[in-house]
């Protein structure tokens, strides 16, 4: 998997973030290692059929500290691992391992704890055809790293924020008076722009599909009102089911026929990973 720009520029404000909150001025007890004390360390991973995700983060770490820290990668973003697996080596000065350790591995385990949810979905629903989507519920300040570990996890990104897409709910239809108006103005705006409208019931689908949508969000509903749904559809607009998805229930959502699942759990309910740094002085 490759970065983008974007994720790129967010990943280097996010290691500064990380290393900041965690050094302060300083790191008082790598200070109590000699400054010449060279350490080689290798990276385990403890859980099984966990996704590997995050190794531009736990690189950018350690290259901030010192760029004379040389990492080994044993596997790629995206890999499924075995338990006990050796995923990766650090050499370097010993200062700079122990100084960039949590941050390091806070960054891999979250990540990994990311693809690794976005994994099990995806493969729930293989195939039926359905596309998992991620949402805006991801933690704060980590937004594109963790759509990025959801494309390793095998889904795919909605939109990335406010900005590149239109997604109108509830209190847009309202504002602009009927979900007629609210897709036209949407149109208005900017034709290029991807619209998508939330609607919660059967009949509010109708009503987007005879205006016009080509896609649209179903909040909520129950089984028997997807395939439902499905079949007044017919083809004519692209159809996510979306609200409380969870693991258990989403293969059973996915075989109405829906085009799109879209799980705010896949970042916003990390388990992080269990990731080991073990140390050896050179």
């Amino acid at each position: 998997m490759t970065l983008n720009a974007a994720e790129r520029s967010a990943l280097e404000r996010l290691v500064d973030s990380a290393l900041a909150e965690d050094l302060g001025p300083g790191d008082l007890t790598a200070g109590l290692v000699p400054a010449a004390a060279k350490m080689r360390a290798e990276v385990v991973v403890r859980d099984a059929a966990a996704v590997l995700c995050g190794a531009a983060w736990f690189d950018a770490v350690f290259g901030r500290l010192n760029p004379e820290t040389a990492v080994d990668w044993l596997a790629q973003d995206g890999v499924m691992l075995t338990a006990g697996q050796r995923v990766c080596t650090v050499e370097g000065p010993a200062r700079d391992l122990l100084s960039g350790e949590r941050a390091a591995l806070n960054l891999l385990q979250t990540l990994s704890g990311t693809a690794t949810r976005t994994a099990r979905y995806v493969e729930a629903v293989a195939g039926t055809g359905t596309v998992i989507l991620d949402t805006r519920k991801t933690v704060p300040g980590l937004r594109l790293a963790q759509k990025y570990a959801v494309r390793c996890g095998g889904g795919q990104n909605h939109r990335m924020g406010l900005y590149d897409a239109i997604l109108i709910k509830e209190n847009h239809i309202r504002s602009a008076g009927s979900i007629e108006a609210a897709l036209a103005a949407a149109r208005a705006r900017d034709p290029a722009i991807p619209v998508e409208i939330e609607v919660e019931t059967l009949a509010e689908l109708s009503q987007a599909l005879d205006a016009g949508a080509s896609r649209v969000l179903l909040d909520n509903f129950g089984l028997n009102d997807l395939r439902e749904a499905v079949n007044l559809a017919a083809g004519r607009a692209d159809l996510e089911a979306s609200g409380g998805i969870r693991l258990d229930r989403v293969r059973a959502i996915a075989e109405t026929g829906v085009q799109f699942i879209s799980v705010g759990a896949l970042t916003k309910d990390v388990a992080a990973t269990d990731y080991s740094m073990l140390f050896d002085f050179d």
